[in-house]
């Protein structure tokens, strides 16, 4: 049985450095252009509600996954030094989803999708118009599950180093 819950206690907060980490060393890829070490040091940090949140997927009591959202400034499509041709306008709220992530043997129960949902209910419940997100080219199957929620492919909003990083959008 999967359950859901808001990441808040400290044991809940260390349970999600740990799935960050492994999503990292998963992902093969250095996110220090991501000041990553900040990020999980200060956990939650800008997840913290109420503008972010954090969730932690549960299957049979056992850490499953995990899924991110924090607030994303009107003005970050010039964070970075990368460039939008879709900036978001200033009265438009708008959010990020990162870090979704669910262990290798967890990934054939529909966890992914099942804290996908999640996030986006939350960004609505939140108030947010906009969720934003960017995925690498070798996670085909996160592709799938972005389009399959509604989310449509767009010019680059931050930087990422990566080769190939894809950006999306969904409106909520």
């Amino acid at each position: 049985m999967v359950e859901i819950l808001y990441a808040t206690t400290p044991q809940q907060i260390a349970t999600l450095r740990e799935l960050f980490l492994e999503y990292q060393h998963w992902l093969g890829v250095d996110l220090c252009f991501q000041s990553f070490e900040a990020e999980l040091a200060a956990l939650p940090g800008e997840y913290a509600p109420p503008t972010g949140r954090l969730l932690l997927a549960l299957y049979d009591a056992q850490p499953a996954g995990c899924v991110a959202l924090r607030r994303l400034a009107p003005d970050v499509a010039s964070c970075s030094g990368a460039s939008s041709d879709r900036p978001l306008p200033p009265s438009e709220s708008a959010c990020e989803m990162k870090r979704l992530f669910v262990r290798p043997q967890f990934q054939s129960l529909k966890i992914g999708r099942l804290l996908a949902e999640r996030i986006i209910a939350e960004a609505r419940a939140i108030g947010y118009h906009t969720m934003r997100l960017d995925t690498l080219p070798v996670m085909t199957r996160a592709h799938a599950l972005y389009a399959a929620l509604g989310f449509q492919q767009i010019p680059p909003y931050r930087h990422n180093p990566v080769p190939g990083a894809i950006y999306m959008e969904l409106n909520l």
